[in-house]
Protein backbone atom coordinates (compact mmCIF):
# COMPACT_ATOMS: atom_id res chain seq x y z
CA UNK A 1 0.00 0.00 0.00
CA UNK A 2 1.15 3.40 -0.72
CA UNK A 3 2.42 6.01 2.01
CA UNK A 4 1.19 9.69 1.16
CA UNK A 5 4.36 11.78 1.54
CA UNK A 6 2.70 15.24 0.52
CA UNK A 7 -0.81 16.08 -0.61
CA UNK A 8 -1.83 19.27 -2.18
CA UNK A 9 -5.23 19.55 -0.96
CA UNK A 10 -6.64 22.69 -3.00
CA UNK A 11 -10.06 22.12 -4.23
CA UNK A 12 -10.49 21.78 -7.73
CA UNK A 13 -7.62 22.49 -9.74
CA UNK A 14 -4.18 21.32 -9.64
CA UNK A 15 -4.23 18.10 -7.47
CA UNK A 16 -0.46 16.59 -6.94
CA UNK A 17 0.07 13.46 -5.17
CA UNK A 18 3.60 12.37 -3.65
CA UNK A 19 3.65 9.04 -3.00
CA UNK A 20 6.36 6.79 -1.45
CA UNK A 21 5.25 3.77 -3.61
CA UNK A 22 7.18 2.32 -5.56
CA UNK A 23 5.68 1.15 -8.89
CA UNK A 24 7.22 -2.23 -10.00
CA UNK A 25 8.29 -1.47 -13.41
CA UNK A 26 7.97 -4.08 -16.31
CA UNK A 27 11.77 -3.36 -16.97
CA UNK A 28 12.19 -4.99 -13.70
CA UNK A 29 13.43 -1.64 -12.22
CA UNK A 30 11.48 -0.26 -8.77
CA UNK A 31 10.69 3.73 -9.16
CA UNK A 32 10.17 5.68 -6.20
CA UNK A 33 8.91 8.22 -5.25
CA UNK A 34 6.15 8.36 -7.54
CA UNK A 35 4.34 12.03 -8.08
CA UNK A 36 1.09 12.15 -9.78
CA UNK A 37 -0.70 14.91 -10.69
CA UNK A 38 -4.80 14.74 -11.20
CA UNK A 39 -7.58 16.33 -11.26
CA UNK A 40 -10.94 15.67 -9.85
CA UNK A 41 -14.62 16.40 -11.01
CA UNK A 42 -17.56 15.91 -8.53
CA UNK A 43 -17.82 13.72 -5.81
CA UNK A 44 -17.53 9.63 -4.36
CA UNK A 45 -21.34 8.80 -3.46
CA UNK A 46 -21.65 6.91 0.11
CA UNK A 47 -20.31 3.59 -1.30
CA UNK A 48 -17.74 5.23 -3.67
CA UNK A 49 -19.12 3.19 -6.36
CA UNK A 50 -19.62 6.01 -8.96
CA UNK A 51 -15.65 6.66 -9.53
CA UNK A 52 -14.54 7.02 -13.24
CA UNK A 53 -11.04 6.72 -14.21
CA UNK A 54 -10.18 9.06 -17.73
CA UNK A 55 -7.17 7.79 -19.49
CA UNK A 56 -5.25 10.56 -21.77
CA UNK A 57 -3.79 10.08 -25.20
CA UNK A 58 0.25 10.12 -26.00
CA UNK A 59 0.43 14.52 -25.66
CA UNK A 60 -3.07 14.45 -23.90
CA UNK A 61 -2.71 15.47 -20.08
CA UNK A 62 -5.11 15.50 -16.70
CA UNK A 63 -7.22 18.61 -17.86
CA UNK A 64 -10.12 16.76 -19.19
CA UNK A 65 -12.52 18.94 -18.09
CA UNK A 66 -10.61 22.30 -17.17
CA UNK A 67 -8.39 24.89 -19.44
CA UNK A 68 -5.50 24.40 -19.24
CA UNK A 69 -2.83 26.56 -17.25
CA UNK A 70 -0.19 26.73 -20.44
CA UNK A 71 -2.20 27.00 -22.97
CA UNK A 72 -5.52 28.68 -21.77
CA UNK A 73 -7.19 26.14 -23.48
CA UNK A 74 -10.65 24.37 -22.62
CA UNK A 75 -10.28 20.68 -21.33
CA UNK A 76 -9.05 18.22 -24.35
CA UNK A 77 -12.59 16.36 -23.55
CA UNK A 78 -15.27 18.67 -22.72
CA UNK A 79 -17.51 17.07 -25.49
CA UNK A 80 -17.75 13.89 -23.09
CA UNK A 81 -17.12 15.52 -20.14
CA UNK A 82 -19.07 17.90 -17.83
CA UNK A 83 -22.61 18.90 -16.97
CA UNK A 84 -25.07 17.06 -18.76
CA UNK A 85 -22.85 15.11 -20.58
CA UNK A 86 -22.48 11.49 -20.87
CA UNK A 87 -19.68 11.82 -17.83
CA UNK A 88 -21.51 13.72 -15.82
CA UNK A 89 -19.71 15.57 -12.54
CA UNK A 90 -23.53 15.60 -11.15
CA UNK A 91 -23.55 11.65 -11.47
CA UNK A 92 -19.79 10.06 -11.39
CA UNK A 93 -16.72 11.26 -9.36
CA UNK A 94 -14.15 11.78 -12.33
CA UNK A 95 -10.81 11.60 -12.14
CA UNK A 96 -7.86 12.14 -15.02
CA UNK A 97 -4.53 11.68 -13.85
CA UNK A 98 -1.02 12.91 -16.24
CA UNK A 99 0.43 9.21 -17.37
CA UNK A 100 3.85 8.47 -15.81
CA UNK A 101 6.51 9.73 -17.84
CA UNK A 102 4.69 12.26 -18.76
CA UNK A 103 5.74 16.66 -18.44
CA UNK A 104 2.45 17.98 -16.63
CA UNK A 105 3.58 17.09 -13.19
CA UNK A 106 3.51 13.53 -12.74
CA UNK A 107 6.90 11.94 -12.59
CA UNK A 108 8.87 12.34 -15.71
CA UNK A 109 12.13 12.94 -17.49
CA UNK A 110 12.17 16.56 -16.23
CA UNK A 111 10.92 15.71 -12.40
CA UNK A 112 13.98 16.09 -10.11
CA UNK A 113 15.39 13.14 -9.23
CA UNK A 114 15.88 13.17 -5.29
CA UNK A 115 19.40 11.38 -5.21
CA UNK A 116 20.82 14.28 -7.30
CA UNK A 117 18.35 17.30 -6.71
CA UNK A 118 18.69 17.72 -10.98
CA UNK A 119 16.47 16.93 -13.58
CA UNK A 120 15.87 12.70 -14.33
CA UNK A 121 16.34 13.52 -17.47
CA UNK A 122 17.37 10.41 -19.86
CA UNK A 123 18.00 8.56 -16.60
CA UNK A 124 14.62 8.20 -16.20
CA UNK A 125 13.63 4.48 -16.51
CA UNK A 126 11.75 3.39 -19.79
CA UNK A 127 8.29 2.47 -18.74
CA UNK A 128 5.63 0.62 -20.15
CA UNK A 129 1.71 1.53 -20.79
CA UNK A 130 1.10 -0.97 -17.57
CA UNK A 131 3.29 0.98 -15.66
CA UNK A 132 1.40 4.07 -16.07
CA UNK A 133 -1.45 1.80 -14.57
CA UNK A 134 0.24 0.78 -11.70
CA UNK A 135 1.08 4.52 -10.99
CA UNK A 136 -2.33 5.57 -11.46
CA UNK A 137 -3.47 2.29 -8.94
CA UNK A 138 -1.09 3.59 -6.32
CA UNK A 139 -2.97 6.79 -6.33
CA UNK A 140 -6.78 5.39 -6.06
CA UNK A 141 -5.27 3.19 -3.02
CA UNK A 142 -4.37 6.38 -1.35
CA UNK A 143 -7.78 8.05 -2.42
CA UNK A 144 -9.34 5.21 -0.82
CA UNK A 145 -10.89 4.34 -4.44
CA UNK A 146 -10.77 0.54 -4.38
CA UNK A 147 -13.65 0.03 -7.26
CA UNK A 148 -13.98 2.20 -10.70
CA UNK A 149 -17.38 2.18 -12.14
CA UNK A 150 -15.67 2.47 -15.42
CA UNK A 151 -12.33 2.73 -16.81
CA UNK A 152 -12.70 5.54 -20.70
CA UNK A 153 -10.34 6.12 -22.50
CA UNK A 154 -9.14 6.47 -26.45
CA UNK A 155 -5.99 6.26 -28.65
CA UNK A 156 -3.47 5.41 -25.53
CA UNK A 157 -6.09 5.91 -23.02
CA UNK A 158 -7.91 2.90 -24.57
CA UNK A 159 -4.67 1.26 -23.87
CA UNK A 160 -4.68 2.26 -20.25
CA UNK A 161 -8.50 1.15 -20.12
CA UNK A 162 -7.80 -2.39 -21.41
CA UNK A 163 -4.60 -2.80 -19.13
CA UNK A 164 -6.49 -1.70 -16.11
CA UNK A 165 -9.22 -3.83 -17.12
CA UNK A 166 -6.25 -7.01 -17.36
CA UNK A 167 -3.71 -5.92 -14.57
CA UNK A 168 -7.14 -5.25 -12.34
CA UNK A 169 -10.20 -7.07 -13.43
CA UNK A 170 -12.12 -6.98 -9.72
CA UNK A 171 -11.41 -3.19 -10.00
CA UNK A 172 -12.59 -2.59 -12.86
CA UNK A 173 -16.55 -3.20 -13.50
CA UNK A 174 -16.90 -1.31 -17.04
CA UNK A 175 -13.82 -0.37 -19.65
CA UNK A 176 -14.51 2.21 -22.94
CA UNK A 177 -12.24 1.77 -25.04
CA UNK A 178 -12.09 4.47 -28.41
CA UNK A 179 -10.13 4.20 -31.50
CA UNK A 180 -7.41 2.10 -29.75
CA UNK A 181 -5.81 -1.66 -30.40
CA UNK A 182 -4.42 -3.88 -27.96
CA UNK A 183 -0.64 -3.94 -29.59
CA UNK A 184 1.27 -1.35 -31.69
CA UNK A 185 1.75 -2.36 -34.99
CA UNK A 186 5.10 -2.11 -37.27
CA UNK A 187 3.59 0.60 -38.75
CA UNK A 188 2.74 2.50 -35.73
CA UNK A 189 6.01 1.72 -34.45
CA UNK A 190 7.96 3.22 -37.44
CA UNK A 191 5.74 6.30 -37.14
CA UNK A 192 7.17 6.78 -33.79
CA UNK A 193 10.59 6.59 -34.73
CA UNK A 194 10.47 8.71 -37.58
CA UNK A 195 9.42 11.38 -34.20
CA UNK A 196 12.13 10.05 -31.94
CA UNK A 197 15.16 10.48 -34.26
CA UNK A 198 13.95 13.60 -35.02
CA UNK A 199 14.22 14.94 -31.54
CA UNK A 200 17.07 12.96 -31.14
CA UNK A 201 18.88 14.45 -34.17
CA UNK A 202 17.84 17.75 -32.92
CA UNK A 203 21.49 19.34 -31.59
CA UNK A 204 19.63 21.38 -28.70
CA UNK A 205 18.52 17.76 -27.60
CA UNK A 206 21.82 17.47 -26.15
CA UNK A 207 21.61 13.42 -24.87
CA UNK A 208 18.35 14.20 -23.17
CA UNK A 209 20.54 16.76 -20.92
CA UNK A 210 18.92 20.97 -22.33
CA UNK A 211 16.92 21.43 -19.28
CA UNK A 212 17.96 24.96 -18.27
CA UNK A 213 18.65 25.74 -21.84
CA UNK A 214 16.94 26.03 -24.86
CA UNK A 215 14.99 22.76 -25.93
CA UNK A 216 15.02 20.71 -29.18
CA UNK A 217 11.70 22.61 -30.29
CA UNK A 218 13.03 22.28 -34.17
CA UNK A 219 12.88 18.00 -33.40
CA UNK A 220 10.07 17.82 -31.30
CA UNK A 221 7.96 20.20 -33.55
CA UNK A 222 9.23 17.38 -36.69
CA UNK A 223 8.08 14.65 -34.45
CA UNK A 224 4.57 16.38 -33.73
CA UNK A 225 4.19 17.37 -37.22
CA UNK A 226 4.76 13.49 -38.38
CA UNK A 227 2.44 12.22 -35.75
CA UNK A 228 -0.73 15.12 -36.64
CA UNK A 229 -0.66 13.18 -39.76
CA UNK A 230 -1.45 9.53 -38.44
CA UNK A 231 -4.43 11.46 -36.57
CA UNK A 232 -5.85 13.03 -39.61
CA UNK A 233 -7.40 11.49 -42.18
CA UNK A 234 -7.14 11.51 -46.47
CA UNK A 235 -10.80 12.25 -46.68
CA UNK A 236 -10.42 14.99 -43.77
CA UNK A 237 -7.23 16.65 -45.40
CA UNK A 238 -8.42 16.94 -48.81
CA UNK A 239 -11.81 18.03 -47.72
CA UNK A 240 -9.88 20.76 -45.43
CA UNK A 241 -7.40 21.89 -47.32
CA UNK A 242 -6.74 20.07 -50.96
CA UNK A 243 -4.25 21.83 -52.73
CA UNK A 244 -5.20 25.53 -51.85
CA UNK A 245 -2.13 27.56 -51.32
CA UNK A 246 -1.34 29.79 -47.79
CA UNK A 247 -2.19 32.97 -48.32
CA UNK A 248 -1.04 33.64 -52.09
CA UNK A 249 -2.24 33.33 -55.24
CA UNK A 250 0.84 31.55 -57.57
CA UNK A 251 3.24 28.99 -55.84
CA UNK A 252 6.54 30.86 -54.47
CA UNK A 253 8.91 28.32 -56.38
CA UNK A 254 11.09 27.77 -52.95
CA UNK A 255 10.41 25.66 -49.87
CA UNK A 256 8.05 28.47 -47.58
CA UNK A 257 4.77 27.19 -46.66
CA UNK A 258 2.99 27.13 -50.43
CA UNK A 259 -0.25 24.76 -49.52
CA UNK A 260 -2.41 25.27 -46.44
CA UNK A 261 -1.78 21.99 -45.99
CA UNK A 262 2.32 22.71 -44.73
CA UNK A 263 1.32 25.98 -42.93
CA UNK A 264 -1.46 23.95 -41.06
CA UNK A 265 1.36 21.22 -40.10
CA UNK A 266 4.03 24.23 -38.97
CA UNK A 267 1.62 25.38 -36.97
CA UNK A 268 0.74 21.99 -35.00
CA UNK A 269 4.09 21.94 -34.41
CA UNK A 270 5.42 25.10 -33.22
CA UNK A 271 2.78 24.93 -30.57
CA UNK A 272 3.17 21.77 -29.50
CA UNK A 273 6.32 22.59 -28.36
CA UNK A 274 5.11 24.78 -25.58
CA UNK A 275 3.68 22.64 -23.62
CA UNK A 276 5.18 19.35 -24.33
CA UNK A 277 8.50 18.22 -22.95
CA UNK A 278 10.84 16.68 -25.91
CA UNK A 279 11.74 14.07 -23.10
CA UNK A 280 8.67 12.76 -22.52
CA UNK A 281 8.05 12.23 -25.82
CA UNK A 282 10.37 10.00 -26.41
CA UNK A 283 9.18 8.24 -23.00
CA UNK A 284 5.52 7.66 -23.61
CA UNK A 285 6.26 6.98 -27.42
CA UNK A 286 8.65 4.02 -26.50
CA UNK A 287 5.77 2.57 -23.90
CA UNK A 288 3.17 2.60 -26.67
CA UNK A 289 5.60 0.96 -28.83
CA UNK A 290 5.75 -1.86 -26.55
CA UNK A 291 2.52 -2.46 -25.68
CA UNK A 292 1.10 -6.22 -26.81
CA UNK A 293 -1.16 -7.02 -24.10
CA UNK A 294 -1.27 -10.51 -25.52
CA UNK A 295 2.62 -11.36 -25.30
CA UNK A 296 2.75 -12.49 -22.00
CA UNK A 297 -0.01 -14.83 -23.00
CA UNK A 298 1.52 -16.63 -26.03
CA UNK A 299 -0.13 -13.78 -28.11
CA UNK A 300 -3.57 -15.41 -27.32
CA UNK A 301 -5.58 -12.15 -26.40
CA UNK A 302 -8.25 -13.95 -25.04
CA UNK A 303 -6.50 -15.83 -21.98
CA UNK A 304 -5.91 -12.22 -21.24
CA UNK A 305 -9.39 -11.65 -20.19
CA UNK A 306 -10.27 -15.04 -19.10
CA UNK A 307 -12.87 -15.21 -16.71
CA UNK A 308 -13.44 -11.57 -16.76
CA UNK A 309 -16.67 -9.94 -14.83
CA UNK A 310 -15.81 -6.58 -16.10
CA UNK A 311 -18.15 -5.38 -19.70
CA UNK A 312 -16.33 -3.75 -22.41
CA UNK A 313 -17.53 -1.00 -24.92
CA UNK A 314 -15.39 -0.80 -28.17
CA UNK A 315 -15.60 1.90 -30.58
CA UNK A 316 -13.74 2.17 -34.14
CA UNK A 317 -13.97 4.86 -36.66
CA UNK A 318 -13.94 3.96 -39.97
CA UNK A 319 -11.31 6.66 -41.41
CA UNK A 320 -8.65 5.84 -38.45
CA UNK A 321 -5.83 4.07 -40.08
CA UNK A 322 -3.28 4.34 -37.35
CA UNK A 323 -6.09 1.80 -35.54
CA UNK A 324 -8.36 0.80 -37.86
CA UNK A 325 -11.60 -1.05 -36.86
CA UNK A 326 -9.91 -4.52 -37.63
CA UNK A 327 -7.47 -3.85 -34.08
CA UNK A 328 -10.75 -3.16 -32.08
CA UNK A 329 -12.33 -6.37 -33.72
CA UNK A 330 -9.87 -8.28 -32.87
CA UNK A 331 -9.90 -7.01 -29.28
CA UNK A 332 -13.88 -7.69 -29.68
CA UNK A 333 -13.07 -11.96 -30.61
CA UNK A 334 -11.12 -12.32 -28.18
CA UNK A 335 -13.30 -10.79 -25.67
CA UNK A 336 -15.90 -13.53 -27.10
CA UNK A 337 -13.80 -16.37 -26.89
CA UNK A 338 -13.14 -15.35 -23.17
CA UNK A 339 -16.59 -14.99 -22.16
CA UNK A 340 -16.83 -11.34 -21.62
CA UNK A 341 -19.92 -8.97 -22.10
CA UNK A 342 -18.71 -6.64 -24.93
CA UNK A 343 -20.50 -4.74 -27.17
CA UNK A 344 -18.37 -3.12 -30.46
CA UNK A 345 -19.74 -0.49 -33.28
CA UNK A 346 -17.74 0.92 -35.77
CA UNK A 347 -18.88 4.91 -36.70
CA UNK A 348 -18.82 6.81 -39.42
CA UNK A 349 -16.61 9.92 -39.55
CA UNK A 350 -14.34 12.09 -42.31
CA UNK A 351 -11.62 12.99 -39.53
CA UNK A 352 -9.83 9.75 -38.50
CA UNK A 353 -8.07 9.01 -35.88
CA UNK A 354 -9.14 12.41 -34.20
CA UNK A 355 -12.64 11.94 -34.79
CA UNK A 356 -12.91 10.50 -30.84
CA UNK A 357 -11.81 14.21 -29.84
CA UNK A 358 -14.09 15.75 -31.90
CA UNK A 359 -17.98 16.18 -32.08
CA UNK A 360 -19.42 13.19 -32.28
CA UNK A 361 -22.94 12.62 -31.00
CA UNK A 362 -23.31 9.16 -31.96
CA UNK A 363 -20.07 7.98 -29.76
CA UNK A 364 -22.00 10.27 -26.87
CA UNK A 365 -25.52 8.05 -26.98
CA UNK A 366 -23.40 4.95 -26.95
CA UNK A 367 -20.88 5.72 -24.08
CA UNK A 368 -24.05 7.36 -22.27
CA UNK A 369 -26.08 4.15 -22.94
CA UNK A 370 -23.18 1.76 -21.65
CA UNK A 371 -22.28 3.98 -18.30
CA UNK A 372 -25.96 4.52 -17.38
CA UNK A 373 -26.74 0.39 -18.45
CA UNK A 374 -24.03 -0.24 -15.82
CA UNK A 375 -25.40 2.09 -13.30
CA UNK A 376 -28.86 0.29 -13.32
CA UNK A 377 -27.18 -3.34 -12.89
Amino acid sequence: MAVIMHHDTRFGLDKKAQLIGPVQLDSGAEFAPVECAYETYGALNADKSNAILICHALTGDQYVASNHPVTGKAGWWTRMVGPGKPIDPARHCIISINVLGSCMGSSGPASIDPLTGAPYAMAFPVITIADMVRAQALLLNYLGIETLEAVVGGSMGGMQALSWAALYPDRVRSAVIIASTARHSAQNIAFHEVGRQAIMADPRWNNGAYYGQEAPAAGLAVARMAAHITYLSEAGLTEKFGRRLQNRDAKSFGFDADFQVESYLRHQGLSFVDRFDANSYLYITRAMDYFDLAESHNGALAKVFSGTKTRFCLISFDSDWLYPTAESRRIVHALNAAGAAASFVELSSPFGHDAFLLEAPEMNRIVDGFLRAGENR
